[in-house]
C-alpha cells in the first residue's frame, strides 16, 4: 500500500508538473506572440509619420499613439532616440527595463523581449528598433530610435497560479483513489493469504477436515487448489494410519487378554511342578524350572501389555487419594524385600503427604528399583523430598545407583516401548515395557521423569509429581 501510494504521489506530481510546464509556456508564449506582433503593427504603421530627426515631443506623441491602441491591458511605452526619451505616461520611469534589454535592441535590429517579476507582480518587456525604408528598393536602415513597451502579465499570473492550485487540489484526490486501488488490490491478494494462513493453523491442529474456497483461476486459486489436495491426501494418510494403530492396539490388547486364561492355567501347574521337583529326576527337574520360570515372565509380559494398552486405548485412569508418600514408599520396598538392599532418605512420617494414585506410585517405584538393581550396582539410593517450584508444590523421588552408568547414545532412548541398551544380551528378566510404564505412570499424574549419569558414576532417575500438602506448606528442599 505504501509503495502504490508513493507511485500514484509520484506520478501525480509528475503528471501535474510536465502539465503545468506545458500549460505555462503556451499561455505566456501565446500572450508574449500577441504583444510583439500588435507592437510590430503600430510601429510600422506609425513610424513613417514620425519627422526626423525626431525632437522629445514627437517621441512623446508616437509613444502616446502606439500605447492608444485597444488593449485589455494598458501599455507603457517607451520611446528613445540618441539620449531624449518620451513615454506614453508622464513621469514613468520605466523600472522592469534592463540594461541587457537596452543593449540588446542597441546593438541588433531583432525584437527581444524579456519577463520581469518584482514581487508577486509580472510583466513582459519588449524592445525593438525603429527602422524605415528612405526610397523604393532601398536597404532598410535602423532609424535610431528605439521603442520599448511594458506590458504586465496580472491576467497570465493568475491563469497559472489558479493551475498550480488545481494540480495541488488534484493530487490529494489521487492519493486517496490510489490509497482506495491499493486497499482493494491488497485486500484481492492478502485475503486468500489469510484464508491459507488460518487453514494451515487448522491443520497443524489437528482439524485434517480443513478445506479453502477455491474462487477465480489465478496462481492463488491453484494454491488453494494444491492445499485442498494435500490436505485430503493427508487425511486419508492420518486416518489410515490410525486405524492401523487402532487395529495394532486391539490385537495386542486382544492377544494378551486372550493370553491371560491359558497363562494362568499354566502358572497353577508349574507351582505344583515347582514343589514336586524335588522328588524329580536332575534333567527333568531343570526342565520344571526352566518353564516356570519362563511362565512368569511370560506372564509378566503380558501384563505389561494389558496395562501399556490401556495407556494407548486412553483407558488409564488415575485414582487419587491423599497418602504419606514416605510411607507408600517403605511399603512398596518391604513387599519386595528391598528393604536392606536399598538406602533410603525419606522425610518424617506425615512429613510429606499429597495426592496421588497409590497403586501408580508403587509401580513407579517398584520398576525404578528393580531397574536399579538389575542394571545397576549397589549400593542404590533412593532420595524423596518435597519441592517449591514458586506456583506449586512437587514431590521429588530420585533413585541411584552405583553401576556404570547409561551410554550417552542411550540416554534419549531409555524410556522406550522394547528398548535395551545391550543389543547383544536377547534374553533377559525385564520385558523391555518397564521404564515405558514408568513414565505412562508419571505422566498421568502431570509429572516428569528424566535419567542422567551423576558424577560419581552411576545412573540416576528423577521423578517429580505435582502435589498439595495437606497444609499448603510449601518445602524448599529435602525433608
Amino acid at each position: 500500500m505504501v509503495a502504490f501510494g508513493l507511485v500514484a504521489v509520484l506520478t501525480a506530481v509528475t503528471t501535474g508538473t510536465l502539465t503545468f510546464r506545458e500549460a505555462r509556456t503556451g499561455i505566456l508564449q501565446q500572450s508574449q506572440d500577441a504583444v510583439i506582433k500588435q507592437l510590430r503593427g503600430q510601429v510600422n504603421r506609425l513610424a513613417p509619420g514620425l519627422a526626423y530627426p525626431p525632437t522629445e515631443s514627437d517621441l512623446q506623441r508616437f509613444a502616446a499613439d502606439i500605447a492608444a491602441t485597444e488593449q485589455p491591458r494598458p501599455w507603457r511605452v517607451l520611446v528613445v532616440y540618441r539620449g531624449v526619451s518620451a513615454t506614453s505616461i508622464p513621469g514613468d520611469r520605466s523600472e522592469e527595463l534592463t540594461p541587457a534589454v537596452r543593449e540588446a535592441v542597441r546593438s541588433q535590429r531583432d525584437t527581444v523581449f524579456q519577463r520581469v517579476r518584482d514581487g508577486d507582480s509580472a510583466s513582459l518587456v519588449v524592445g525593438m528598433p525603429v527602422t524605415f525604408e528612405p526610397s523604393a528598393g532601398g536597404t532598410i536602415r535602423a532609424s535610431g530610435v528605439q521603442v520599448f513597451l511594458t506590458v504586465s502579465q496580472g491576467n497570465e499570473t493568475a491563469v497559472i497560479d489558479a493551475l498550480v492550485t488545481a494540480v495541488e487540489r488534484a493530487t490529494i484526490p489521487a492519493l486517496g483513489l490510489a490509497v482506495l486501488l491499493a486497499l482493494l488490490a491488497a485486500r484481492g491478494v492478502l485475503r486468500p493469504v489469510r484464508a491459507l494462513r488460518h487453514a494451515t493453523r487448522s491443520i497443524a491442529e489437528g482439524r485434517l477436515d480443513t478445506r479453502l474456497a477455491v474462487d477465480g483461476s489465478d496462481e492463488l486459486a491453484d494454491l488453494s487448489r494444491t492445499f485442498n489436495d494435500t490436505a485430503a491426501a493427508l487425511e486419508t494418510s492420518v486416518a489410515e494410519l490410525r486405524e492401523m494403530e487402532a487395529r495394532a492396539r486391539r490385537f495386542a490388547a486382544d492377544v494378551s487378554h486372550e493370553l491371560r486364561t491359558p497363562l494362568a492355567a499354566m502358572s497353577a501347574v508349574t507351582d505344583v511342578l515347582d514343589e514336586d521337583a524335588a522328588r524329580l529326576d536332575p534333567d527333568t527337574a531343570t526342565a520344571v524350572r526352566l518353564i516356570s520360570e519362563e511362565t512368569v515372565k511370560l506372564a509378566r509380559l503380558v501384563d505389561d501389555l494389558m496395562e501399556i494398552s490401556r495407556f494407548d486405548a486412553g483407558a488409564a485412569v488415575v485414582h487419587l487419594d491423599e497418602i504419606d508418600l514416605a510411607e507408600s514408599i517403605r511399603r512398596t520396598l518391604a513387599s519386595r524385600a528391598w528393604s536392606e538392599q536399598v538406602e533410603t532418605r525419606l522425610p518424617e512420617p506425615g512429613a510429606l503427604r499429597g495426592s496421588v494414585d497409590p497403586r501408580r506410585l508403587d509401580v513407579v517405584v517398584a520398576n525404578l528399583v528393580g531397574n536399579a538393581l538389575r542394571h545397576g550396582a549397589r549400593p542404590v539410593e533412593l532420595r524423596l523430598y518435597g519441592q517449591w517450584t514458586g506456583q506449586e508444590t512437587r514431590a521429588v523421588i530420585e533413585v541411584w545407583d552405583s553401576g556404570p552408568g547409561i551410554p550417552d547414545n542411550v540416554l534419549p532412548h531409555v524410556f522406550e516401548r522394547f528398548y535395551k541398551s545391550d543389543t547383544a544380551r536377547t534374553r533377559t528378566e525385564g520385558s523391555g515395557l518397564g521404564l515405558a510404564i514408568t513414565a505412562e505412570n508419571v505422566h498421568v499424574h502431570g509429572g516428569t521423569i528424566r535419567a542422567a549419569n551423576h558424577a560419581g558414576g552411576g545412573a540416576v532417575f528423577t521423578v517429580e509429581l505435582p502435589l498439595r500438602l495437606h497444609d499448603d506448606r510449601p518445602t524448599g528442599g529435602p525433608l
